[in-house]
């Protein structure tokens, strides 16, 4: 739920942390740190409750030369947000930063103190840097002392760890939180997102779960928590710093939107012989025997990637015509879910580090299911924890409200059902017509951003409602859900999604004249029922825009107070296509209300925390 940066090399490392902050800040924080080793055994920290702006002008007055640190952005999960809280945490002699909770730091705590230890926060992570230096106290180097200090935690962590008796390293560690770590030349990096440290360097290497890393000026040495050594090889980060960049736009989101067809043709590209639509499944990242073998598949997500999970779940059911369900996560997780060896289980994140999607993949893992995981991020704790993986290739999406890697998700599920169909056999499914249709989305997608002044003017006349519906059937259903979403997300406006065919259970008492209802209405078999669904919202003299296929429609577009259209496609790949004006519609919004669109208040991009 917050940023980790480490250097050791050369350059001033308060520069190097607070760059590498600064490309985090899309993870969400309340306050950041550094801590620094500088001449003389000397450890500075400079910690500050909010912006990074304010650690910046204090790191200004500070005039740290040291080359050694580490820094931290904080979200936080014990302890108000205050200086005292803010990371890292230091005794004097050893400074902590800390990325999780430790379940057992209560217990811990009161054992420091019956040592003798001061704590001076409410948070966690201080026991960390008390147990550590405990251990240093009593005669044991670094390295052993992190070790041991590990050994009697629980929890999720992924940490960084300076001590000014041991002037030429950095110690990270990892278990159930991201850590990277970064190579250069006579200097290394650590991070827990990519981004932070693309610009140094593109050799990366992942640590996997319970591993130790020790970063010195002449490289990487990783171990696992019981001291035995790891070999591992750096990964080549194909990602230009460009692409975490603005390029022009007036936030990383607006940009990531207008990214969409670029990641649609990189999601797709080199997974189909474009000769005779078939689906290469290997070069996609799945297993023809297990589609084939498959009885059922349970699709697991949360947030934004549980509605590409329910369109998941359409695709299965209507290409690969076997049960298929999608849940959330953190229920799955926390039930007693019968499940087998027959189940395939298809995991789905983002940034792969999602912690409830991670334990799910577990339970699953433990009763038997193979695993599939749909990721963005390589090398990511859920695609290391499952048998074959299908990665997007959206590139870094810095916007906390996911846009990119949603739509990603969405072919990555289409090639998937269309892949089961092709390995299965399955009679009606034309696995090559699909496959050219995928082909021609991207360009129909640049014709919808195209109108983006369009969709700025209708936020115009509807940005003073303070709530909304949206109602979608079918194939629709989970648009509806991610509009409404994105909407709340970025906006603070309150803003529901329903199947439009439980709009009489309850969401019809909301309805009258300061209702705006989003009808989603793709040209599909659902047409009839959503068009009652729409006359039902206008003789409650609810305000309706609705949304189409270009060409379909015109006999409900006089009842209609807006009427938006998309190029027509096939049905499957409609909510592509449909998800995107709303996606302008709920940022155009957000920007008119001049809220942090990049960075919605009390929100993060990866939720490694429950």
């Amino acid at each position: 739920m917050c940023g980790i940066v480490g250097y050791i090399g050369p350059r001033r490392a308060d520069r190097i942390l607070l760059a590498g902050l600064k490309r985090l800040e899309y993870r969400g924080y309340d306050s950041a740190g550094v801590a620094v080793l500088g001449e003389g055994d000397r450890l500075d920290v400079v910690r500050r409750k909010g912006k990074l702006s304010a650690l910046e002008d204090s790191l200004s007055d500070a005039g740290l030369t040291g080359r050694v640190g580490v820094g931290h952005t904080r979200w936080a999960t014990h302890g108000r947000p205050s200086d005292e809280n803010a990371h890292p945490h230091s005794t004097g002699r050893v400074a902590v930063v800390h990325n999780g909770i430790l379940e057992n730091y209560r217990e811990l705590k009161a054992r420091c103190q019956e040592r003798g230890c001061t704590f001076s926060s409410e948070t966690d992570t201080e026991v960390l840097a008390h147990l550590i230096d405990l251990e240093l106290q009593g005669g044991k180097e670094l390295v052993p002392a992190v070790l041991a200090a590990l050994a009697e935690v629980q929890g999720s962590y992924a940490i960084g760890v300076v001590s000014a008796g041991t002037p030429d390293r950095i110690v990270v560690a990892k278990n159930a939180s991201p850590l990277v770590l970064g190579l250069g030349q006579g200097e290394n990096f650590a991070a827990s997102d990519i981004p932070a440290i693309l610009p140094y360097t593109k050799q990366m290497v992942f640590l996997d779960e319970g591993e130790v890393g020790v970063l010195t000026t002449d490289g990487v040495e990783i171990m696992t928590l019981a001291g035995e050594k790891v070999e591992r090889s750096p990964k080549t980060i194909q990602w230009s710093v460009v692409q975490a960049e603005k390029a022009g736009y007036k936030h990383f989101m607006l940009k990531e939107i207008f990214e969409q067809p670029r990641a649609i043709e990189d999601t797709i590209r080199g997974r189909y012989d474009s000769g005779t639509g078939e689906i290469l499944c290997d070069a996609l990242g799945v297993d023809e025997a297990a589609l084939r073998e498959a009885r059922s598949v349970i699709l697991l997500a949360c947030g934004t990637s549980y509605h590409a999970a329910l369109y998941g779940q359409y695709m299965i059911e209507r290409l690969v015509k076997i049960p298929a369900r999608a849940e959330l996560a953190s229920e799955f997780r926390n039930r007693k879910p019968v499940v087998g060896p027959d189940d395939l289980v298809v995991a789905i994140s983002q940034s792969g580090e999602t912690l409830d999607t991670l334990e799910a993949v577990k339970v699953a893992r433990a009763a038997g299911c193979r695993i599939l995981s749909v990721a963005n991020v390589l090398d990511s704790a859920i695609p290391r924890a499952s048998d074959w993986v299908v990665y997007t290739h959206a590139g870094p999406e810095i916007g906390v409200a996911s846009t990119k890697c949603y739509t990603a998700q969405l072919a990555a599920l289409y090639l998937l059902g269309a892949a089961g169909a092709q390995v299965r056999g399955v009679t009606g499914v034309d696995v090559g017509a699909l496959v050219r249709e995928i082909v021609l989305l991207p360009g129909k997608m640049k014709s919808v951003l195209k109108r983006s002044a369009e969709f700025q003017d209708l936020a115009h006349r509807y940005a003073h409602h303070r709530d909304f519906l949206y109602l979608g059937r079918g194939l629709s259903f989970p648009t509806a859900l991610e509009g409404a979403l994105k909407l709340k997300e970025i906006s603070y406006i309150h803003a529901e999604g329903y199947a439009a065919g439980e709009m009489k259970h309850g969401p019809i008492a909301l309805i009258d004249r300061d209702m705006p209802v989003v009808v989603l209405m793709p040209e599909d078999e659902q047409w009839d029922k959503i068009k009652g669904n729409l006359e039902e919202v206008k003789a409650r003299e609810g305000l309706v825009i609705a949304l189409t296929s270009e060409g379909w429609g015109e006999d409900v577009r006089p009842i209609c107070d807006e009427f938006i259209t998309v190029p027509a496609t096939h049905p499957e790949l409609v909510p592509l296509l449909t998800v995107v004006p709303l996606q302008l519609i709920a940022y155009h919004i957000a920007d008119l209300k001049g809220t942090d669109v990049d960075q919605p208040r009390n929100l993060a991009k990866t939720v490694t925390v429950e």
